[in-house]
């Protein structure tokens, strides 16, 4: 049998911190980046005795969360405590919700593969506290544990088994991504552990409906390697069964140096976490009218922000999709839009140049360097005839490498545009008489060939004639 006699299946558990302020069960502080162990208390360090106290926020953000992803508030739930042992979760055990989770019965719809609409279930989402994390020697003497972490409130977002390729599971992360910017409960950044996911792979014959042994790689904090990863496993499985082995039930660490899985333990099930309710917390339950004051005041989600793109500036269905598909992006679009007024332009430079450069550096929207200001003077510039599109492209070089006033750039770097006609039409003359073969094509009716002899006048500028000028004097010199 082949690759194409199998389909993969794919479920993702999606790890968000929340933006408190505090931590789930105490008031030490969540922000990211301090001293070791400086963000702690006796509650989130497990001291004998200390007690937990839900924070009222991380039910709020969750259940804001929920409502974005359209799943059913529970009026009720629990937490639970999840046994198990790391040395970096003081207590041995996790504070989590088990089987009355605050949401339930979501759905999404993302893009597939194949550019249809695909219904992706959301199974819960729970909210729990986070584990301390292990700071390991380079050279293998030890490691120290730093319990900043331990306490920040997560929510844990589980999807149904519904995709089926790397790439919609890409698109599936991008788009809860993008709902929790929106909502504004996770900053979701992805190079600090904000969202990670554990992902859990699958494969079997089609048209079966048995779903195959699967396996899980933990804590995936990229998009990426969240790809290569699913690609190498699933390739990994197939070469399995094809040999006659068997797939084991586990736990795998993916490498993104060797592009490899490797074995870490066995995958657990619920029962081997011995789940039961938390005896020192309440249940927790929620008014209709508490819910109801959520949903009201639920922010613009990306659906809707992609429909008054289309309406409002005349974007295609797929410039809008990639705009809103993160937040960062479509706040740039929108503030730069406001100070130039040209959302197309907007768009354009935002779809192209800078998706390739943010491509080429591996780099997030939320990482870009320049302001809505920068981005939009630039543009400022093209239109008024300062500069040209193809200068433009460089100015936007600079502004990733050193981000500062457009103007600035082009005045250091002497980009400002030729619009002296005396100027261009010297280029012009010349570059005629360089090139009598395309002089003559065009005088036979071949059109394109005057594209060539402004290309070889922008070349013979540097970028910097205009181009429009160019075009113009080009036509009145040829029709002598």
């Amino acid at each position: 049998m082949s690759r194409e006699d199998y389909e993969i299946v794919i479920g993702l558990e999606v790890h968000a911190e929340l933006s408190t302020k505090t931590k789930i069960f105490c008031s030490c502080a969540t922000e990211f980046g301090a001293e070791p162990n400086t963000h702690t208390c006796p509650v989130c360090m497990a001291m004998p005795g200390a007690l937990p106290v839900l924070n009222e926020k991380v039910v709020e953000y969750a259940v804001k969360a929920g409502l974005a992803t359209n799943c059913t508030i529970a009026k009720e739930s629990k937490n639970d405590r999840k046994n198990y042992f790391y040395p970096d979760l003081p207590k041995s055990y996790q504070i989590s919700q088990f089987d009355k989770p605050l949401c339930e019965h979501g759905k999404i719809e993302v893009e597939t593969e194949e550019g249809q609409t695909a219904t992706i279930g959301i199974t819960r989402i729970h909210i729990e506290e986070d584990a301390g994390k292990l700071n390991h020697n380079e050279f293998g003497s030890g490691s120290l544990v730093d319990l900043n972490r331990a306490g920040v409130p997560l929510i844990e977002i589980v999807s149904e088994p519904d995709m089926r390729s790397s790439k919609e599971a890409e698109n599936y992360l991008r788009k809860i991504k993008s709902i929790l910017e929106y909502i504004e409960v996770s900053d979701c950044k992805m190079q600090e552990g904000s969202l990670r996911a554990d992902v859990n792979v699958s494969v079997r014959k089609k048209g079966e409906t048995k779903f195959g042994t699967r396996t899980e790689m933990k804590n995936m904090n990229s998009f990426r390697s969240i790809v290569r990863a699913i690609d190498y496993e699933s390739e990994r499985q197939i070469e399995v069964l094809e040999e006659g082995g068997k797939i084991d039930q586990e736990t795998l660490r993916w490498d993104d140096v060797s592009g490899r899985t490797f074995p870490m333990r066995d995958k657990e099930d619920a029962q081997d976490y011995r789940y039961f309710p938390e005896p020192d917390l309440v249940a927790i339950r929620l008014s209709d009218e508490y819910v109801n004051n959520i949903r009201n005041n639920l922010p613009e989600l990306p659906e809707s922000r992609k429909r008054r793109y289309i309406e409002e500036h005349k974007l295609t269905e797929k410039e809008a999709n990639m705009l809103t598909s993160s937040k960062y992006l479509s706040n740039l679009f929108e503030q730069a839009y406001e100070i130039c007024g040209n959302a197309k332009a907007c768009s354009n430079w935002l779809l192209s140049d800078i998706a390739r450069i943010l491509n080429e550096k591996e780099l997030e929207a939320e990482q870009i360097p320049f302001t809505a200001e920068q981005f939009a003077k630039m543009i400022v510039l093209i239109d008024k005839g300062t500069i040209s599109s193809a200068i433009g492209k460089k100015v936007l070089e600079e502004l990733f490498e050193n981000p500062k006033d457009p103007e600035k750039i082009i005045e250091e770097k002497g980009w400002i545009q030729i619009s002296d006609e005396g100027a261009i039409k010297e280029v012009v003359t010349k570059i005629i008489a360089n090139n009598p073969q395309s002089v003559a094509d065009f005088k036979a009716g071949k059109d394109k060939a005057i594209g060539f002899l402004v290309g070889q006048a922008m070349k013979e500028t540097k970028g910097k004639a205009n181009p429009k000028m160019l075009n113009e004097m080009f036509l009145e010199e040829l029709k002598k």
